[in-house]
Parts: structure tokens; C-alpha cells; sequence
């Protein structure tokens, strides 16, 4: 079991949160608000505590759920006190209008996280192909994910199988770009073949 912080208080903080508590993880959540972070963590319950936002986090994974914009200056501004620490980033970088990513070809939101997180942080990207709200619902889900550092990965998939959910390491940190490009997929998916967002994305083995 892991002991981890999750830094913003939105959806996919109390989904993954929620989870997290089942399997029997320690949770820390974190915002800027912590009058709301206090509230959050009595909502979930069970030993869920509420950090103090630009301090060191207490758990050795650290989870990114902030929109893309605020991920780097907040890396930036927590500074050292993320040393040493896996930085789990699950942003989306799609434009507004979700028909193209903001970053620039060959590169990622997460790239951009690690340039600015310290030398001995170690950043995995995950949990941005899954909608909050089917995550929230439960049952087995398949989270893809990228990262460089072999050990940081076998952590960050350690935390998703006590989720209840299957890791699928997809590569290095190179591959977050697409990653994030089928974060957008699933938008567009959403939006027109699909209809709705009541869906996941998945890898089924043939055979």
C-alpha cells in the first residue's frame, strides 16, 4: 500500500481518493483553499488527512489532478519539497474547443512538469485517459501509462492495482504526448461516434 497526496480538489481527486481509501492506501489531500481541503478530507473519511498547500507532501506519490495551466507554476512554486517524490500527472493538454493540444509538437504536458520538477522527482504520466465520473463508478478499468524511471512506473502501477484498476505501462515519458493526444480522442469520441461520456477506453487482447 502506498501513502499518497493529491494536490486539487476536484472530481478526480475525490474519485481517485475514494478509491485509493478502499485499497487501503493513506491519503493526503492538498489545495490553496484549505478550509475546503479540511472539508474534502472529512468528507472521504478514514484517516484522510489535509496537507498544507507548498509544503512537503507526506506521501512518496504525488498526484498532479490541477488543470494543465497550473500544473507547471505549481510544480515550479512547490520547488524542492518535491524532491525524491513520484509526480503522477493526469492532465489534459487539449485547447478549448478540444480539436488540438496546446503544446507544442514533440513535447508534453508531462515533459513540461518534469523540466521544472527537481532532478530526483520522477514523473509518470496517468489516469488522463479516464473520465472522473466513470472512475467514480467503480469496477475495473484499464489506466495507461508512460514514465523513464523503471521504478517510479512499478510504484505508480503498484498504487493503480490497489485501485482496482490495470496498469498498462505504454513506454517512456516521450509517449505522454500521445497519451495526451488520446485524452482528446476521447473527448471527440465523446462528442461524435460515441454520443456521451458514459465510456472508457480499453485494451482487450486477442486470442
Amino acid at each position: 500500500m502506498s501513502g499518497i497526496s493529491i494536490i486539487g480538489l476536484g472530481t478526480m481527486t475525490r474519485a481517485i481518493a475514494t478509491r485509493a481509501i478502499e485499497g487501503g492506501n493513506a491519503v493526503e489531500v492538498i489545495g490553496r483553499d484549505a478550509v475546503k481541503a479540511k472539508d474534502l478530507a472529512a468528507e472521504l473519511g478514514s484517516g484522510t488527512t489535509a496537507g498544507t498547500f507548498g509544503t512537503t507532501p507526506a506521501g512518496d506519490l504525488v498526484i498532479l489532478a490541477v488543470p494543465y495551466a497550473g500544473a507547471v507554476p505549481i510544480v515550479a512554486q512547490y520547488g524542492d519539497a518535491l524532491a525524491g517524490k513520484v509526480v503522477i500527472d493526469i492532465t489534459n493538454t487539449a485547447n478549448p474547443d478540444a480539436t488540438g493540444l496546446v503544446t507544442p509538437d514533440g513535447t508534453s504536458g508531462a515533459q513540461e512538469i518534469a523540466e521544472a520538477a527537481p532532478a530526483s522527482a520522477h514523473v509518470v504520466k496517468a489516469f488522463n485517459t479516464v473520465f472522473g465520473h466513470i472512475l467514480a463508478q467503480g469496477g475495473p478499468l484499464d489506466v495507461l501509462l508512460a514514465g523513464d524511471d523503471a521504478q517510479a512506473k512499478a510504484s505508480v502501477s503498484a498504487l493503480i492495482e490497489t485501485l482496482g484498476l490495470r496498469p498498462l505501462d505504454a513506454g517512456g515519458l516521450e509517449v505522454a504526448r500521445w497519451l495526451e493526444g488520446t485524452g482528446l480522442l476521447m473527448i471527440s469520441l465523446g462528442r461524435h461516434g460515441v454520443g456521451n461520456f458514459d465510456f472508457s477506453l480499453g485494451v482487450n487482447p486477442a486470442g
